[in-house]
């Protein structure tokens, strides 16, 4: 019987611009996948996303990609474009969001769970501990954030949009509570 071959090494031996694996084989890559299987999809969409943006100058790999409070983080190193580096940080950006409502162990549509101190994104059949209760209307959102006279002020808000795997532009000053 033969051992089924690994995900993340495929991923790798698919995309080996994008991770300069040693000679001694892909398992030894900056940036091998510290995550589970249901994650795998999202990464092959942002690594061909990422090859498409990038021109012949564009340098980039990966560092490191794992699993972090629940979700998936990607750090990278290059040097882009500054067109290659904004679509790049978009397809990162749209890798981890989607890792927020996505199963790390099946890839179904999943969400945040807490089990003691561990954070995890799972569907309803691999669940453990209890659902991290958001507050109605601030689903899936990501905003960029910058100091305005010494308070966080937001730059950039938006939702993720898991059916269309892309962001929707939202008024961050729709997510502030109205007076009564």
């Amino acid at each position: 019987m033969t051992a089924s071959r690994d995900w993340r090494q495929e991923l790798i031996e698919a995309y080996p611009d994008l991770f300069w694996p040693p000679a001694s084989g892909p398992a030894g890559s900056q940036g091998y996948p510290e995550c589970d299987e249901g994650w795998q999809d999202l990464l092959d969409t942002a690594c061909r996303r990422i090859r498409t943006a990038m021109s012949k100058r564009d340098r980039f790999h990966f560092v490191q990609i794992k699993e972090k409070y629940g979700t998936l983080r990607a750090y990278w190193a290059g040097r882009l474009s500054k067109a290659a580096k904004i679509a790049i940080e978009q397809a990162i950006d749209l890798a981890e969001a989607r890792s927020a409502c996505t199963c790390e162990l099946c890839g179904d549509e999943g969400r945040l769970y807490r089990a003691g101190g561990i954070l995890m994104t799972r569907c309803a059949a691999h669940a453990q501990g209890r659902p991290i209760k958001v507050r109605p209307g601030f689903e899936n959102i990501r905003s960029v954030q910058r100091i305005v006279k010494s308070r966080f002020q937001p730059l950039v808000c938006h939702r993720y949009d898991r059916e269309t795997d892309s962001f929707i532009e939202i008024d961050p000053d729709s997510l502030e509570p109205k007076d009564q």
